[in-house]
């Protein structure tokens, strides 16, 4: 299997890296497809290619099934903060959250709803605090909080 790996390793994350994008993930599929040809090395049919083109297949179609999952999807919709634009740009100063009017839109939420949004959202404070702070169970705090976030979203649209 070295010998295996010295000689193809480097042609086959080639091909995994340019259809992944991501290094990592091109690891992770090279792995994987090493291990599965370890596994299936007995259906290599000789008479039908090159054992380079055998590999290489599989590798790639490896590759192609990593993108298609929803584990890859999913996970490519976000981004790592490292690589974020917005890790490294600072805000304006003149940038105050409180300008975008959503302070004002609380004002519309029945008063339970409210209380526990200002404390959340402005205070600061976590649900558990919350909970502490207006002694109510932890489980009402959520579910108001829940409320509250589902009429600020209609409002918003």
């Amino acid at each position: 299997m070295t010998l295996f790996y010295d000689k193809y390793a480097t042609a086959l994350y080639g091909v995994i890296l340019r259809i992944v994008k991501r290094e990592e993930i091109a690891e992770d599929v090279l792995q994987e497809s090493l291990v599965k040809i370890w596994n299936s090395f007995q259906s290599y049919d000789a008479d039908k290619g090159r054992l380079f083109t055998w590999v290489l297949n599989v590798s790639r179609n490896l590759a192609i099934d990593k993108i298609r999952s929803r584990q890859y999807r999913v996970g490519s919709r976000t981004q790592p903060l490292e690589e974020s634009a917005a890790l490294r740009q600072a805000a304006t100063p003149t940038f105050r959250p409180e300008h975008i009017g959503l302070q004002e839109m609380t004002n519309k939420l029945n008063p339970e709803q409210k209380q526990i949004i200002d404390l959340l959202y402005f205070g600061g404070f976590t649900q558990s605090e919350v909970a502490e702070e207006l002694n109510l169970p932890l489980g009402t705090v959520k579910t108001r909080a829940r409320a509250a976030i589902k009429v600020l979203a209609k409002l918003i649209r």
